[in-house]
């Protein structure tokens, strides 16, 4: 098996239970779903049309989430990061050959700075709770600005704040893949929730069963899923030989 990694990191912060709050997935998603069914842009209480949209956590799922916002007609957008913001060069501590770290535009960054006139990502913002209405619909949410002192996260006085929105779309990266094949085939797991099974052999703890990708190894780029596909391909083709 060859599966992405699926359970969400969620924010488990007061009034989670408002209306309005979603995972990045379920949002992408459903808009996706509708597309596909309809070919037009979903209608739904989910949809971004008209409402003030903030985005908690950044990658690429936070993007497309972005983009899809701004193509369903979003009145506004906000991204918040908990780190700052990303040096233009690379930071001494930061040399190649590894992953530059430095300031980047992806296109729903590019496209929201060009629609409301700013790059709609906030920096250093924390959330602290959901703010919800009577009826149980998300209205705002209150955050508070922080800094980072020898690795520990620090609240700084008198920086909190309420933002106004009707749609929070939680994109903070994800935990493990979703266990129902693990569990129904009664698949060991490592200490991350990934299905066990050694990298360059992914036999997992059932004889004829193979785990790949990012279920094996965690959240990872599209160039590991495509070597992984094809070193399972040929241990399988070995195993069935």
């Amino acid at each position: 098996m060859s599966q992405g990694v699926g359970s969400s990191r969620d924010l488990p912060i007061d009034n989670r239970d408002a209306s309005g709050v979603h995972l990045a997935m379920e949002y992408l998603t459903k808009s996706t779903q509708s597309l596909l069914d309809t070919g037009s842009a979903d209608n739904s209480d989910l949809s971004a049309k008209g409402k003030n949209v903030i985005v908690i956590g950044g990658g690429d799922t936070g993007t497309d989430c972005i983009g899809t916002a701004l193509r369903q007609g979003a009145r506004s957008i906000v991204n918040f990061e908990l780190m700052g913001k990303p040096p233009e060069i690379r930071a001494e501590n930061n040399p190649w050959p590894l992953w530059p770290l430095i300031y980047r535009m992806d296109y729903g960054h590019t496209e929201a700075e060009k629609v409301f006139g700013e790059d709609p990502r906030q920096y250093h913002l924390m959330t602290k709770s959901f703010i919800k209405d009577e009826s149980g619909k998300v209205t705002g949410l209150n955050t508070v600005n922080v800094g980072f002192k020898n690795g520990q996260l620090i609240e700084q006085i008198n920086s909190e704040r309420i933002w106004d929105t009707q749609l929070v779309l939680l994109s903070m990266g994800f935990v493990s893949p979703e266990h129902y094949l693990s569990n129904d085939a009664n698949i060991m797991l490592d200490e991350r929730g990934n299905y066990q099974a050694n990298y360059g052999e992914y036999t997992t703890s059932q004889d004829g069963i193979f785990a790949a990708g990012d279920c094996r190894r965690g959240q990872s780029l599209v160039v590991w899923a495509i070597n992984e596909g094809r070193g399972v391909a040929s241990k399988v083709n070995e195993y069935l030989l």
